[in-house]
């Protein structure tokens, strides 16, 4: 979602830490294999934003729910303190097996645990303690409201959320929009608006992301 001047979009870029070769190519290469579905990668800004907020959280454990074709990952495993990893939860092999082969180039495979499974059920077999320190959604919207609070009981104090697409076009401020993913969106929203448990700020990156931070 374009919600700047698009004359702004480079300009953006060119004053966020710019996209090495690699992610460039990972980039081109999911534009070129999935031409339906690349929208779902993230952008150069928002992936400096996610390696900046791992780096800033000194994560030792980092949960992603959505990981594609791993551009994502990959800003986030660069900015795990040393030792750490993330966990990385999809349902599709194909997607990640692109994922894969970045991650090896990238030198960050070993630091990532690929899970294949529905994110609800890899994320309710972790255990219960407060050990997780930064965690990123971007997957299926209807199930945002589930991997919220499974992730929220597990982050520590302290430990940030980032939820991707939390605007949704703008669509979640269009009352007559009632699809099943904008629904499940404003109801995530207002959880967290409205949770005791964290401080948050929704902010106007891309399609919006929130930053929730365990008190």
């Amino acid at each position: 979602m374009q919600i700047v001047n698009p004359a702004l979009d480079d300009y953006l870029n060119d004053h966020s830490s710019p996209a090495d070769e690699l992610l460039r190519e990972l980039a081109e290469e999911t534009r070129r294999a999935l031409p339906d579905s690349a929208q779902m990668q993230v952008s150069q800004d928002e992936a400096a934003l996610l390696t900046m907020l791992t780096q800033l959280t000194g994560a030792q454990l980092a949960v992603e729910v959505g990981t594609f074709t791993g551009y994502s990952s990959i800003a986030i495993a660069r900015g795990l303190a040393p030792g750490g990893r993330l966990i990385a939860c999809d349902v599709s092999e194909e997607w990640t097996s692109i994922a894969r082969r970045y991650w090896e180039r990238a030198g960050v495979d070993e630091r990532i645990d690929l899970r294949i499974a529905p994110a609800a059920d890899t994320l309710r077999a972790l255990p219960a303690e407060e050990t997780v320190d930064f965690a990123f959604i971007d997957a299926d919207k209807v199930g945002y409201p589930v991997y919220y609070e499974e992730l929220v009981t597990r982050l520590r104090p302290g430990g940030l959320i980032a939820l991707d697409n939390v605007l949704q076009g703008g669509l979640v401020v269009d009352e007559s929009e009632q699809s099943e993913s904008v629904r499940a969106i404003r109801a995530v929203n207002d959880t967290i608006a409205a949770d005791e448990r964290v401080s948050c700020a929704m902010l106007p990156v891309r399609d919006g992301v929130t930053l929730v931070r365990k008190l």
